[in-house]
């Protein structure tokens, strides 16, 4: 089903975590040989314990594809790192790792693009470690999938403005809404990880992905990392993409463990007090959003003043 030829340099790796994903496996599997066109590449997918059909699906529709059964549903951080152990992604033959959800449908020579964006060095000496392509919505708008570092100033704009508007401020908001920033190849401190590839070099650099977020900041974390490294987050316009998801945005429970996690990723990264201040700024934006009447905050809300750990540990069974 997937041919595929010789390219120099390696083998891309195309890396994806399945849980229950048997409805949008078909159209994803269906269109990787016109999203890879160009490229010598392998698909490797790590299943976390899904209930539905999705590893019947992967042997009958990609038999040549490397399946890894993880045994149980361990996050998506697990799943990628499963999966690129299985993949060799520190060998040399390995040129390039792409690491993309089931529910991502890449135009044609989208992935070479992204491999091919890879590298430096940049003006600024840094070499770029991740590249990343425009996304859109399944009706056609673009996603803003660009982000600026979380901090307390961003949080506090973002609380008084909303993420859009104080996104048009690099002081003010963490998503970058600049309509310029999406027409030229554009760095960032992390991107949306919906669809991103990684270097060789950046994937033996950073090491695993961290497994205690067990979804949502994974790729935030991963991202700054990366840049601590000098590698960096790029977007490369010619590279495009649909994206099916955005269950976060109306699931209160998934909504909760994105804003929660957003807090944990602060802390790693600073001390007590200004992670307090931080958790503030982000319970205010949620509970003028709870005034509202939208649920997804009001259970944000719950999970920011209850015991975030708990929670979490609660709401694997249903992510």
């Amino acid at each position: 089903m997937f041919p595929q030829s010789p390219t120099p340099g390696g083998t891309v790796a195309v890396v994806v975590v399945t849980w229950n994903s048997a409805a949008v496996l078909p159209g994803f599997l269906a269109s990787l040989p016109k999203g890879m066109k160009g490229l010598d590449w392998r698909l490797v997918v790590a299943d976390n314990d899904s209930s539905d059909d999705t590893v019947a699906v992967l042997r009958e529709l990609a038999p040549e594809a490397t399946v890894v059964e993880t045994g149980r549903n361990g996050g998506y951080s697990f799943g990628i790192n499963a999966a690129l152990r299985a993949a060799g992604a520190r060998d040399e033959g390995c040129r390039a790792v792409l690491v993309c959800n089931p529910d991502v449908r890449m135009s044609e020579g989208c992935a070479a693009r992204l491999v091919d964006g890879l590298g430096g060095p940049l003006p600024d000496g840094t070499a770029v470690g991740i590249s990343v392509p425009l996304l859109y919505e399944e009706d056609g708008a673009l996603v803003h999938s660009l982000r600026r570092e979380p901090s307390l100033g961003r949080a506090l704009g973002e609380a008084v403005l909303g993420n859009r508007r104080a996104g048009r401020f690099a002081p003010l908001g963490e998503l970058v809404t600049a309509p310029a920033a999406y027409t030229a190849r554009t760095t960032a401190d992390w991107a949306t990880g919906a669809l991103m590839a990684l270097s060789r070099e950046c994937v033996a650099a950073c090491g695993p992905w961290d497994e205690s977020f067990f979804l949502y900041s994974e790729e935030t974390d991963y991202c700054l990392r990366a840049r601590d490294l000098g590698l960096r987050t790029r977007l490369e316009p010619a590279a495009r993409a649909t994206h099916l998801g955005g269950d976060s945005r109306v699931s209160p429970r998934l909504w909760s463990l994105l804003v929660v996690n957003r807090v944990r990723l602060y802390r790693r990264r600073h001390g007590l007090a200004a992670t307090a201040a931080f958790r503030a700024a982000v319970l205010l934006r949620e509970l003028s959003r709870a005034a509202l009447g939208r649920e997804p905050a009001r259970a944000a809300v719950a999970a920011l003043l209850g015991r975030p750990q708990s929670w979490i540990a609660g709401s694997r069974q249903a992510v």
